[in-house]
């Protein structure tokens, strides 16, 4: 069962990705603040590269203007994350998040199996609005998708 609106954000280490690789709890990344979390089924595959990641990358100031951190999230090691945020001119603010053991989108009840491509346990496509660590607004992706989890939906949504 996916999480839902009204409820917190499960604690789990991520790996994020800034000068050099570095760990840090949800519990430290969503509380006391407001924040959209999307993520993508990998890096470096096409719908994420070409549309998704690029279009939070695109309206990244209009969630800050709105006081609002983006947080960039895949099941991949965290070099391959930090390769692809150099590739996408990821701005600085925006955090690059690798679950490369998919602990928090089990978590979240959001993993899919991807095995069918060769990738094994992945997050869903999908983007959620949390304020001080509580889901606000939750987007999940029909399979093959990419309509509610994108930036300009998130943002006319919240």
């Amino acid at each position: 069962m996916s999480i839902e609106i009204g409820q917190s954000i499960p604690e789990v280490t991520l790996k994020r990705i800034r000068d050099g690789v570095e760990t840090v709890d949800t519990k430290a990344l969503f509380d006391a603040r407001k924040a959209v979390l999307f993520a993508v089924p990998g890096a470096f595959t096409p719908t994420c590269s070409e549309k998704h990641l690029p279009s939070f990358v695109n309206h990244f100031d209009d969630f800050r203007k709105r006081g609002i951190e983006v947080y960039c999230l895949s099941v991949n090691d965290p070099f391959v994350m930090q390769a692809w945020g150099k590739q996408q001119h990821v701005p600085d603010g925006m955090q690059m998040l690798a679950d490369g053991n998919a602990d928090f989108v089990k978590a979240l009840g959001l993993e899919m199996d991807a095995s069918g491509y060769g990738m094994g346990v992945r997050a869903k496509r999908f983007a959620l609005y949390a304020e001080d660590g509580v889901v606000r607004q939750l987007f999940i992706e029909a399979p093959g998708e990419y309509k509610v989890s994108s930036a300009e939906h998130v943002l006319e949504s919240i």
